[in-house]
């Protein structure tokens, strides 16, 4: 069961190309948006689609391979672990986010090549 244990995995499509950071260490990291999306029926059997954004970090190679082939529009499948960071503003207002730290990746869709 421990293999269970803060497992994430999603397919989805970019919202936007990778925002790429190199760091004094040579290590790269990569953050991007994926949206997910689920279609359901509502109570008066309408068509309803839900779209969920989530916040996706990659480090080292799994980085380079997002800089170099991964831009918006684009399918993926991801799976990683979920971690929630916290910092405080200027203003001393606490502030947290929660995002999805990848360990693989899978492109599914296609890329464009830009014209």
């Amino acid at each position: 069961m421990n293999a269970l244990k803060n497992r994430v995995q999603l397919i989805g499509n970019l919202g936007m190309d990778p925002e790429v950071r190199l760091f004094e260490t040579d290590k790269k990291m990569a953050k991007v948006s994926i949206a997910t999306h689920e279609v359901y029926k509502n109570s008066k059997g309408e068509r309803v689609q839900d779209t969920q954004w989530h916040n996706l970090v990659m480090w080292g190679r799994t980085a380079e391979i997002a800089d170099k082939f991964l831009q918006k529009g684009q399918e993926v499948a991801i799976e990683g672990k979920l971690v929630t960071r916290s910092w405080e503003t200027k203003e001393g207002d606490k502030r947290y986010t929660t995002e999805v730290v990848v360990t693989e990746l899978v492109m599914l869709g296609r890329r464009e090549q830009a014209a």
